[in-house]
């Protein structure tokens, strides 16, 4: 019988998110619960699988891994992309990828979340509930959004649904990404600005972006030090897009009011990670996309992807030259 492993499913809900039976009646479904620390591991682990079921990007599947999984015969991914796995090299070796789509709403919990951050951020929540849980009471002047600039660093659909939220709380939104233009700014009914005016003037910063070489590192020091001592800094796109060490910086000489993080250079955090000494920031395990509804969509087209794939009719293939070069 066909071995499939779920992977990277450290919350155990892959297998309650979809009727799983169509690929429990052909396959040996076993969940692989550990995090590999090195590519050695991953092997280890994933030697005997010819299905390997993925959740995002968690788990790398660079050229070397996949060249040591002789057994594998198809990758099933979630989310819009995965930019961790090494598609030219699993085309060249005949194993199949495939994806999950996108649904009406699917982009929704990482924009809720970044308002989350927000709010939790200017009214002081975390730390008002650590207060009050110590028997302790107000401490401290929260803001409102309501009047105050937010900019948005990326306007795509995630940045544009944030930005169309934001004028709904009454705040002023400005944008900026390396390729926006006046046009589509318009269109969300937001004013283009360039870089700097954004991190000069903003009273909030959220980013979401598309991590990728032009885009690593885009808010660096320079840009933080642009901010306003009364603006926040919030992230829930990707870790390496903004310069960690220099948001530490900042918190500790209270160059910025605080920052709002989904998302970090390493994941998970290290313990004793300095951004644990603020209370000024408000930290979250990178659970933007971990909500049911995206759980759902993405685990039903997995059960979809391989059931058609175990009758020789792949779908949603994300390199669909391997069906040219031929399949394992």
């Amino acid at each position: 019988m066909t071995r499939l492993a779920i992977i990277d499913d450290t919350l155990n809900a892959a297998l309650s998110m979809a009727d799983w039976s169509p690929v429990q009646a052909r396959c040996q479904v076993e969940r692989v619960d550990r995090h590999f620390g090195s590519v050695d591991e991953a092997v280890a682990a994933l030697e005997p699988y010819e299905i390997i079921s993925t959740l995002r990007e968690r788990t790398p599947f660079p050229a070397e891994l996949l060249r040591r999984l002789p057994n594998l015969r198809l990758i099933c991914t979630t989310g819009h992309m995965h930019r961790t796995l090494d598609h030219a090299a699993a085309t060249e070796l005949g194993i199949a990828v495939s994806g999950s789509v996108d649904r009406p709403g699917g982009h929704q919990g990482t924009p809720e979340l970044a308002f989350g951050l927000m709010i939790s951020l200017a009214r002081r929540i975390p730390f008002n509930d650590r207060r009050i849980r110590q028997g302790l009471w107000q401490s401290g002047v929260g803001v409102t959004l309501a009047k105050k600039t937010l900019g948005v660093v990326g306007l795509g659909k995630i940045g544009s649904t944030v930005a169309r939220v934001a004028q709904a709380f009454g705040m002023n939104v400005i944008a900026w990404s390396p390729n926006l233009t006046d046009e589509r700014a318009s269109a969300v009914g937001v004013r283009r600005v360039d870089k700097d005016e954004l991190f000069r003037s903003a009273d909030f910063i959220t980013v979401h972006l598309i991590l990728g070489e032009r885009t690593r590192g885009i808010v660096g020091r320079r840009e933080i030090g642009l901010m306003k001592p009364t603006a926040y800094f919030i992230n829930t796109a990707r870790g390496p897009l903004a310069d960690e060490d220099a948001l530490v910086d900042a918190l500790r000489e209270k160059r910025i009011a605080g920052v709002g993080l989904d998302v970090y250079h390493h994941e998970p955090m290290e313990a004793g990670h300095p951004l644990y000494a603020f209370d000024t920031a408000v930290l979250t395990p990178h659970i933007g996309y971990v909500v049911e509804d995206s759980f759902r969509a993405f685990y039903e087209d997995t059960v979809e992807n391989i059931v058609s794939w175990l009758d020789g009719k792949p779908l949603r293939l994300r390199n669909p030259e391997v069906l040219r070069k031929g399949l394992r």
